[in-house]
């Protein structure tokens, strides 16, 4: 099971890295926002502060979303998709497989990209790491509720359009208490209960995804 895991990783990672720079965009728009927003909204070092976890959390959930239409439709085009559905390795398993490539690529480079994010919005330390834990936690639970999205559109030809529409009501619970987590971190409060709730949505993320997942890929191949 687990070198079935591996391998479709590693030939998720291979053929991103054969794209050239496409992977790059996500990560560019989400730089982009962060840098932009001072611009547009004020420079204050302490209303950029008060904003910056929202600020953050948006730009991530916009450029995970950016980047979903992807995770299936090549396989879905070139009839890849078709081959892991009759796979030995159980379905679910190479969904969770790709989604974890998929996060490779995008949440946890934004993660690495928070202490940017953070400088360039006066955060201060104890606020900034916050930021880097929610991201840590928060991007793969995007990822597998995305993920879903993805597979219910991945035979439509413009279905990435379609994604946003279906899963941002079920984004909005790690959104919320990802940005609170920020904000108690930057008023001096624990923030303990709120990084539990959102790990407790990435169990609950890592539980039904998948089999939500392969349920509507069969849906759409047999389609």
């Amino acid at each position: 099971m687990w070198p079935s895991l591996w391998a479709v990783i590693q030939r998720d990672l291979k053929l991103v890295s054969r794209q050239g720079g496409e992977w790059l965009n996500p990560l560019s728009f989400f730089l982009m926002v962060i840098t932009l927003f001072p611009l547009a909204i004020s420079s204050t070092p302490t209303k950029l502060a008060a904003m910056a976890g929202g600020v953050v959390w948006i730009a991530a959930l916009l450029a995970v979303l950016l980047s979903m239409d992807s995770l299936f439709r090549q396989d879905y085009d070139d009839g890849s998709l078709e081959q892991l559905l009759v796979s030995p390795a159980p379905l679910p398993l190479v969904v969770l497989a790709k989604v974890i490539a998929h996060w490779l690529q995008t949440g946890a480079c934004l993660t690495v990209l928070s202490p940017i994010a953070a400088l360039l919005l006066h955060l201060p330390n104890d606020a900034a790491w916050a930021l880097f834990i929610t991201l840590l936690i928060g991007t793969p639970t995007l990822s597998l509720i995305s993920s879903i999205g993805a597979a219910l559109t991945v035979s439509l030809k413009r279905g990435g359009v379609l994604i946003p529409l279906l899963t941002l009501p079920l984004h909005i619970p790690v959104l919320i208490f990802a940005t609170a987590a920020v904000q108690a971190a930057l008023n001096g409060l624990p923030i303990g209960g709120y990084l539990a709730l959102l790990g407790a949505f990435l169990v609950l993320a890592l539980t039904l995804s998948p089999l939500a997942v392969a349920a509507a890929l069969r849906l759409a191949v047999g389609g």
